[in-house]
């Protein structure tokens, strides 16, 4: 590849099959910037990753991801921190990364301002939120980060072969309702112990997720902080209440809940798998930063 040519990954699965046919068109509207596309190819997301590392190795132009926020998150780890322009087509069922950087929520109309900027050599850089694990591996997330509730709800569908679809999930949150119980969790902001029994962590980029969930509502992705909202020790019927609230990010003004801001975040639980951008991170412990300007956006 050169640093002329546009790479493109795509996830033909994306949106539960709502956008079928929508690839040529993007791949079309792409190659309105006058520069030769390619579409990488992969049989799986471990694979997609790898090909969006060997395609930035080679030395391509820009990278696009053609899906939604988990196919996002596998090329962002491949692009973040480097010079190499990146595009965001939402075709996926949540595309909370996409909608928080302000992409076009059209597929085609995202497709045609990353040709736009290609052709004019124009790309916004945002904000990243670089994630190191206990083992000192490193991966990067653009929406937000979960380590409470939801990412044991996340854990837990994961692990069921039935039902099929998003009644997985929800017989999940059933299921981990019946057994909640707030845990400890060690967290250190800036420096500064905010440490808490509680069942709700998020740190977010941008401000949304699951599809439009405004867990962070205040986060911005360019403005060099995290949004860390944690809730403490509610009880079954407090969480289920709190929930709808989720949609309109009112949910911060509960008595229960705290919102922070910080540039470094350290935390610690045991038995939590954290999740990011709706994808398996890691365990806990980790150290959560926010890189400013990490990603060169074409949008």
């Amino acid at each position: 590849m050169t640093s002329d040519d546009i790479a493109v990954l795509a996830n033909p699965h994306a949106g539960r099959g709502r956008h079928r046919g929508l690839l040529s068109k993007v791949l079309d509207r792409l190659g309105a910037s006058g520069r030769t596309v390619r579409l990488l190819s992969a049989a799986g997301p471990e694979e997609a990753e790898k090909a969006c590392h060997r395609a930035v190795a080679e030395g391509v132009g820009a990278l696009v991801a053609v899906g939604g926020d988990g196919t996002l998150h596998r090329a962002v780890q491949a692009v973040a921190g480097t010079t190499v322009g990146f595009g965001m087509v939402p075709a996926g069922t949540g595309n909370d990364f996409a909608a928080g950087a302000g992409v076009p929520g059209d597929p085609l109309a995202a497709a045609d301002a990353i040709a736009e900027a290609v052709r004019a050599g124009r790309a916004t850089a945002i904000d990243l939120a670089r994630v190191t694990t206990s083992e000192g591996d490193v991966r990067w997330f653009g929406a937000v980060l979960a380590a409470g509730f939801d990412a044991i709800v996340n854990e837990r569908a994961n692990r069921m072969r039935w039902p099929r679809g998003p009644r997985r999930y929800d017989l999940a949150i059933l299921l981990e309702l019946a057994r909640l119980r707030p845990r400890g969790y060690s967290l250190v902001l800036d420096g500064v112990d905010r440490s808490l029994s509680g069942v709700l962590v998020a740190i977010g980029n941008c401000p949304s997720y699951g599809g439009g969930m405004l867990i962070c509502p205040d986060a911005d992705p360019a403005d060099g902080l995290l949004d860390v909202v944690v809730a403490g020790p509610l009880g079954r019927g407090a969480v289920a209440r709190l929930k709808p609230r989720l949609r309109r990010g009112t949910h911060v003004t509960d008595p229960a809940v705290s919102s922070y801001r910080a540039r470094e975040i350290k935390i610690t639980s045991k038995g939590i798998f954290a999740y990011a951008d709706g994808e398996r991170v890691a365990a806990l412990d980790l150290v959560v930063s926010c890189v400013p300007g990490a990603l060169r956006l074409l949008r």
